[in-house]
């Protein structure tokens, strides 16, 4: 992405004499013209190319050729780095970035002779595919994902082709480190050359520089490293710049009904040119909405339905980011992969503020909406700093009558296995708000089985016990608790042999088997072998 530019902007040219002539080439090849603020700031300012630098710029800026460039000026003027050793490391918090950035470098550096091999590693691929392609190549570059890279480090003869590192790049890394990536982070740190005795380079690139990030700092940037920054001290910051309003409904019931009316009132109110992206807390959660709309708008041909989460391939991931920015009108489900309506709680008041500012990049205003239970409203309390206004337009109760109806009948075409999965995850989710829900796990579960009810589910879901156990719900009254079993084939599956009047403690003890092969069996789902046996129902409290 080339960023917007200033008047004042420096052309590329200027850098003749200064910077690698087949960079340069690569640049006009791409139609790169003039410097972003960032990129110039970084290329002039920085005393050299090898120097280490805290950069901070918001995302849109162009900041990728602003690390790129210096990174490979660096390495083209020394390239004696052995065969099969990696030069320059760029870590990513999403696999969506890291192939952005790898495109870009492929772009910049096309013009070479000989080029520059990026290999990218990220999750939702084939790590033994990705890791014989790395080690059959010769990457001078590569751009992971922590996951994906901790993956490729654990093993001591990959380690051993990063030894001759020269540059280490941070990018998006207050993003990084709030999506929980700092552990991740740390044993790369560990596990790549020791900076006092490798002296390579480490750039890290942040639209903030919170707490976490200035602890982690010493170990990637010299005491004497550069501190830039494109952002303006007295700008109005992005969470303000954003209208934002606040939802909230009385039961787990109002969830769904209010978001479609919500979606019914922008879709109308923007007369058709209508985009929206709605976060949902889990990737099952999203998994769920997708399927619930996609329901309800089966016969409204202008409005496409989206999700983008964690759980999809990246090739279905990339094509459905594509089609998304490509559609007139169209909703996108996504966990944080990736607004204007968040469902549910956000982790944190900085998730919230992340996810807010989707709807502002590069100087654009949006809108943002909040959709919480009236437990989930504590958020709001905890985070008084954020400007959040109730939503000015009533969304409970009779106002949300017919909406409530339509939800009711869609979900009826919405399978099992989906309301399933999405029922565990609520409740393994919100598990960890207990205290700030103010609710005992007997209550949790009274709130989940409430989530199942207001999806259709005619009694709660089956749990595994195992998961049950891990959840430290175990003996609490309500679950329908079984054992799940996955085997690679056979038959479909088995009638689940439930306890009729419940196991102890209300439980239920039915046990159930999923098998993955072909036809169904008593109570198998038929070809593809999902036996959704009955298990026991819920024990009385």
């Amino acid at each position: 992405m080339a960023g917007p530019t200033a008047p004042d902007a420096q052309p590329w040219s200027s850098m003749q004499g200064r910077l690698n002539d087949g960079l340069l080439r690569g640049l006009a090849a791409i139609g790169y013209e003039y410097m972003t603020p960032v990129q110039q700031k970084v290329l002039t300012e920085l005393p050299s190319f090898n120097s280490d630098c805290l950069v901070q710029a918001k995302t849109g800026t162009g900041k990728t050729i602003a690390f790129l460039l210096p990174a490979l000026h660096s390495l083209l003027a020394n390239p004696n780095v052995p065969r099969g050793q990696v030069a320059i490391l760029i870590c990513s918090p999403t696999r969506e970035l890291a192939l952005q950035i790898a495109k870009e470098c492929n772009s910049v550096t096309a013009q070479l002779r000989p080029g520059l091999e990026c290999h990218t590693a990220y999750g939702g691929t084939s790590k033994d595919r990705d890791l014989k392609t790395f080690l059959n190549g010769d990457p001078k570059i590569v751009v992971a994902t922590p996951g994906r890279l901790n993956d490729y480090l654990n093993d001591e003869y990959v380690a051993e082709k990063f030894s001759n590192l020269r540059t280490l790049v941070l990018d998006e890394a207050d993003q990084m480190l709030e999506a929980g990536f700092l552990v991740a982070i740390n044993e790369i740190l560990r596990r790549l050359p020791p900076k006092n005795r490798a002296h390579w380079q480490g750039m890290c690139y942040s639209a903030t520089v919170p707490e976490k990030i200035k602890g982690v700092l010493p170990k990637i940037l010299s005491k004497e490293h550069t501190h830039l920054s494109t952002v303006d001290p007295n700008e109005t910051p992005t969470i303000d710049r954003v209208l934002q309003h606040s939802v909230i409904v009385s039961s787990n019931f109002d969830i769904y009904p209010a978001l479609w009316a919500l979606i019914q009132q922008e879709y109308n109110a923007t007369q058709g040119d209508f985009k929206a992206i709605v976060f949902g807390c889990t990737a099952n959660g999203v998994a769920l909405m997708h399927s619930l709309f996609t329901n309800l708008l089966r016969n409204n041909n202008d409005i496409k339905v989206f999700q983008l989460q964690s759980r999809l391939s990246q090739a279905n991931r990339t094509r459905t980011t594509n089609e998304f920015k490509e559609a007139k009108a169209g909703v996108m489900f996504a966990s944080d992969v990736i607004g204007r309506v968040q469902v549910g709680l956000p982790s944190n008041g900085d998730q919230y503020v992340h996810r807010v500012g989707r709807t502002a990049r590069a100087g654009n205003e949006g809108r943002a909406i909040i959709l919480l239970s009236q437990r989930e409203s504590f958020f709001l309390k905890v985070n008084k700093r954020l400007p959040i206004t109730p939503h000015p337009v009533d969304l409970s109760g009779a106002a949300i009558q017919q909406q409530a109806s339509e939800v009711e009948s869609a979900f009826a075409n919405v399978d099992e296995v989906t309301k399933s999965k999405a029922y565990q995850a609520w409740l393994g989710f919100h598990k960890t708000f207990t205290k700030q829900l103010q609710l005992t796990n007997d209550g949790l579960v009274e709130q989940v089985n409430e989530y199942a009810s207001a999806m259709g589910c005619p009694e709660p879901p089956m749990i595994d016990k195992r998961i049950v156990g891990k959840m430290g719900l175990k003996g609490v009254r309500g679950l329908n608790v079984g054992l799940v079993e996955r085997e690679s084939g056979g038959r479909g599956g088995r009638q689940g042999g439930g306890n009729r009047n419940g196991g102890a403690n209300g439980e239920s003890s039915g046990r159930i088997e999923k098998n993955g092969g072909g036809g169904g069996g008593r109570g198998g789902g038929g070809g593809r072998g999902r036996g959704r046996g009955r298990g026991g129902r819920r024990g009385q409290a």
